[in-house]
């Protein structure tokens, strides 16, 4: 099992929202650099099979881009919405959707969401600690290799920034 970690793109500043925060959409900015940066997440992760956002607008807008760039090659990954993947639901362990979802077999399993709950994760799979090993900036993606189901057992293949992703595109 390959699980693709990816925070949301760039979204509007909190102080330039009047909504509540979970509506806050991405910027035009951050969908154009994004939808670049995932022209190099497809073509670095072929396999790519389910992607679980978060509920947050952004999330669910930064998964929607992954999924239209991966639908120009093969069918379109489903797009899922986890409400274990909101900001701070991660912050013990995994919920069981999600446990469920990093055992099943298959081709790369995306999750779409916030910081800290991404380090921590991704920390947590490689180590079996919540300490973070790296901060994911808006629009970076980190892929692991390995038992999702014994924390600390995975093998980080690679963790890049946005603007790493798009010198790649």
């Amino acid at each position: 099992m390959r699980i693709l970690l990816v925070r949301h793109a760039p979204a509007v500043e909190r102080a330039l929202w009047r909504g509540e925060d979970a509506g806050r959409p991405l910027t035009e900015e951050g969908e154009r650099r994004f939808r670049k940066g995932a022209r190099a997440l497809v073509a670095l992760v072929p396999d790519l099979e389910r992607i679980l956002a978060s509920p947050l607008t952004r999330s669910r807008q930064t998964a929607a881009l992954l999924a239209e760039e991966a639908a120009r090659q093969r069918p379109a990954p489903a797009v899922e919405i986890d409400a274990s993947l909101a900001p701070g639901v991660l912050a013990g362990q995994p919920a069981n959707r999600l446990r469920r979802a990093l055992a099943s077999p298959g081709g790369t399993l995306a999750l779409v969401g916030h910081e800290p709950d991404l380090s921590r994760l991704e920390a947590r799979l490689l180590t079996g600690r919540d300490r973070p090993l790296a901060t994911f900036r808006k629009g970076g993606a980190a892929l692991l290799e390995g038992d999702p189901q014994g924390e600390g057992g995975a093998i980080l293949l690679w963790h890049l920034t946005a603007g790493q992703l798009r010198g790649l595109a």
